[in-house]
Parts: C-alpha cells; structure tokens; sequence
C-alpha cells in the first residue's frame, strides 16, 4: 500500500510517497515558486541524489502533474503505474472546530474547508488547490484531510475560550484552536512507545519548538491545553513572533506608528520574536552564536525564550495535576542542547534533572533526564509526514 503525503502552501508543494508495508518512504520531493519566475520542481527517490528541473509552473495543477511524472519516471521514479497509489492525505492547518479529526474529502468537507479559510488565510487556501490539483489528475483516489488543530479539540471550554463578549465565539467562532496538532500527537505517541507505558496513563508536556513554537498539555493521551491561540502568534517567543504579550500593545503601538491592522499583524508576525529582540537573526543557532560573543540583546532573547517555555511547563503541570514527562521535538527542541538544558535547570524544582552528557544529542531519539530525575525528559525527532500517512490509511482503510 503506497499513500502519497502531500502539504501545500500558496506557492508550494511538498510531497513524500510512503510505503506503508514498513512505513518507509520511497521518494520525496519539492515544487516552489508555483506561479512565480523561477519555479522548479526537485525530486529525490530514497537512496539517490536529487534532481532538479527548473520549468515555468502556472498553477499546483501543473505542479502535481510534475509531481506524478516525477515519480513514474524511469530514471528517477518509484512508480510503474499510478494506480499503485492507494490514497493521498493532506495536511490541513485549520479546521477550525468544524473537524475533530481527519476525514475522507467530498464536497461538504470542501465547502468547510472554504469556510475555514479566515482561520488560516495564509495556508488552507494553498491547501485546498492541493486537494483540488490531485482530484483533476486522479479523479478516483481517495483523498483524506489530516488537521493540525483536530489533536487539540479535547481541549475543555475553559481552555479554548477567551475573556470577549460570547458573541464573538457564537457569530464568528473566536477561541483557541492551536497548531502542531499532528507533531504534538505524534510525538506523544512516540513518547509513550519508547517509555513502554501506556498513553492513556501519562501526563506530558510536549514542546515543538522550531520557527515557529507550541507547547502541549497532554494527559491521559488528549490534549487539554496548547499554547498557540485563534492563530499561531500566541504562546512562547519565536523566530519572528511576538508570542503572548498584552493585546492592548496593538493600539497602542497603532497609534503611535500608524500602521493599519495589515501592517500591525505583519509587525507581529514577522519581524518580532527572536528577531525583534535580539536584531541578529530569527534563527536560534546564530542568536545563541551572538551571545556566546557577548550580544547582550541576543542572550535577552535566549532567556525570554527559556523562561516562557518553562513557564508553560509549569502551569501545564498545575492544568494536569502533576507532569510524568517532558518531549522536545521539532528543529529547535531535536537540536538545540543549551534550550533544553536552559529549560530544565529552571524546573529543578518539580525534581526535573537533566543530564548534560546525555543531552549532547541532535536529532535522534533519546532520554536526556538523570536515572534519578522525577520527570522523564526526552528528545524526539517528529514526523508529521509519517502521522499523516498512518491517518489517511486508517480513514480509508480502517486499520
């Protein structure tokens, strides 16, 4: 059974073909700049050096048909015949509250997925043409929508409500939906696999920590609270948002800039965060380089950073009633020691200990924390791609 992964982005598709007999991926691939000068396709089947074509791509109709042509190609394809391609699964990043887990694509299921739009302006548009590209070149496949924010609908009203009037929840469905919901899951499920116990009997906190960062309580195996908001913007610092601040700094920095609330969003979105603060980088690894040559401005960001996260550790413990494990996933959580070591030293408190030696790891599955620590805390690498196969082969094939 084959299951080809597809995540689109409004001028992008990336792509992997999962062999789901042992969940090993055949091939992988990029299309960029779909619509733009310059777009190209670059396509790698595993145990191979990539190839690249650079070819005018008007729209991702043509870019899946690339895509299809690249795998079935004889040089570089896995494919013999489309047909072997038994469903595809799409990633979708809002489904709003109108989806609590992935579904199987029709007509009804689009026309949410429009309505979910505002939710999501920047992603489930590029989404949706993704869906729509491969219903033209395979009228036929079964395709299914795995949603990052499904993991955290069990989150109780408490949680997901804001402090507005009710009717902007009832009219215009404002509340916390979160993200990474698929990595969260998959990271936990992964957790509970490598620690041997059972889900349903943990309580964890789960960190992906990356560009763009989320931290998940995680009890019993359901998510019952997330850092990220309506929108991505809210939780811990990141690489080029603000994180939490308070919401009357939007007027009040309106006022004095004069910025339109497109300007003040963009502000937020993308020139905030580490960026913002620090004025290197929005990547971690040159922002902690800075402050190892003693960038005052670069170690600010790395403390604000830090402290936000164990500040999410420690009231996530108070939400659950008390923490078994903490996981660190994604580019900054697989990869970066000194946040991890900078995160816990503050958790000692709640018997967290770290050890350094074991903690020297990068992008490989381990468990960092001492014999003796009263926390497991464990590095793993996510795979949403994976978790969205496994989803998609459960939704059409009920196993």
């Amino acid at each position: 059974m084959k299951i080809l992964v597809i995540n689109c982005g409004s001028s992008s598709l990336k792509y992997q073909l999962f062999d789901m007999e042992n969940e090993s991926v055949s091939a992988k691939g990029l299309v960029d700049r779909i619509g733009i000068d310059g777009s190209n396709i670059t396509h790698r089947k595993t145990g191979a050096e990539p190839f690249t074509i650079t070819t005018p791509i008007k729209d991702h109709k043509v870019a899946m048909k690339l895509v299809l042509e690249a795998l079935l190609d004889k040089e570089h394809g896995v494919l013999k015949s489309l047909d072997e391609i038994s469903a595809a699964g799409h990633r979708i990043v809002s489904g709003g509250d109108l989806y609590k887990e992935s579904v199987l694509v029709d007509d009804k299921v689009m026309d949410g997925l429009r309505q979910c739009i505002p939710l999501a302006p920047l992603h489930n548009p590029g989404h949706i043409m993704g869906i729509e590209a491969i219903q033209h070149a395979l009228p036929k496949l079964p395709n299914v929508t795995v949603f990052d924010t499904a993991f955290h609908q069990t989150m109780p009203d408490y949680a997901y409500m804001y402090g507005l009037p009710w009717e902007f929840y009832e009219t215009h469905r404002v509340r916390r939906y979160g993200a990474h919901g698929t990595s969260h899951h998959f990271v936990a499920l992964r957790t509970a696999e490598i620690l041997g116990k059972p889900l349903s009997e943990l309580k964890m906190v789960t960190c992906h920590l990356g560009n763009g960062s989320s931290i998940s309580a995680v009890k019993n195996g359901k998510c019952i609270d997330t850092s990220m908001g309506l929108t991505p913007l809210a939780g811990v610092l990141m690489g080029t948002r603000t994180g939490d601040m308070d919401p009357a700094c939007v007027p009040f920095v309106q006022n004095i800039t004069k910025y339109s609330a497109d300007e003040m969003n963009n502000f937020m979105n993308k020139k905030s965060g580490l960026l913002g603060i620090s004025g290197v980088s929005s990547d971690l690894r040159d922002v902690e380089e800075a402050a190892h040559k003693g960038n005052e401005r670069a170690q600010l960001a790395i403390n604000m950073l830090e402290y936000g996260i164990s500040k999410y550790i420690g009231a996530y413990t108070v939400a659950m009633g008390g923490l078994d494990v903490i996981v660190f996933t994604a580019g900054i959580g697989e990869n970066s020691a000194e946040t991890r070591e900078g995160v816990c030293k503050k958790l000692e408190f709640m018997g967290v200990k770290i050890d350094s030696e074991k903690n020297r790891v990068r992008g490989k599955e381990a468990i960092v924390s001492t014999d003796d620590s009263k926390v497991k805390v464990l590095v793993v690498p996510t795979n949403e791609e994976l978790m969205i196969a496994r989803e998609t082969k459960r939704i059409v094939f009920g196993n």
